[in-house]
């Protein structure tokens, strides 16, 4: 198979008032978690040029089954929840430095200064 299950159609409704159809999973090591671009969350809006606006649930399982070896979808991102200020990417940074290059220069300034303390001590 693909290597995705999905979700929703006219008869199975993911989202109130949404007949649409999402990737509910993806299989590990399958097709398109190798393939690396669809995600969980997607709304498939059509399959080989074929609209699923509108289907029942089997009938879009159905052309999945048959899509063939070559199979191209036409997908539409799930919007990602925005967690800060108003205009931060959502990206999961906190838009300030990172860690690290406070950490980093920080350690780098103690273990000098331990080291010329130390030489100092051995001078005297």
């Amino acid at each position: 198979g693909l290597g995705f299950n999905i979700v929703g159609g006219t008869d199975q409704q993911y989202n109130a008032n949404d007949n649409s159809i999402y990737v509910s999973w993806i299989k590990k090591d399958g097709a398109a978690y190798l393939d690396g671009r669809l995600q969980e969350g997607d709304k498939i809006l059509a399959i080989n040029g074929k609209d699923l606006k509108d289907l029942r649930h089997k009938d879009a399982v159905e052309l999945f089954r048959n899509a063939g070896c070559y199979v191209s979808l036409k997908i539409q991102r799930r919007l990602q929840p925005q967690n800060g200020p108003v205009g931060h990417g959502g990206d999961g940074e906190s838009g300030g430095l990172p860690l690290a290059a406070i950490l980093v220069p920080g350690l780098a300034l103690a273990v000098t200064a331990v080291w010329i303390l130390l030489r100092y001590r051995q001078r005297m």
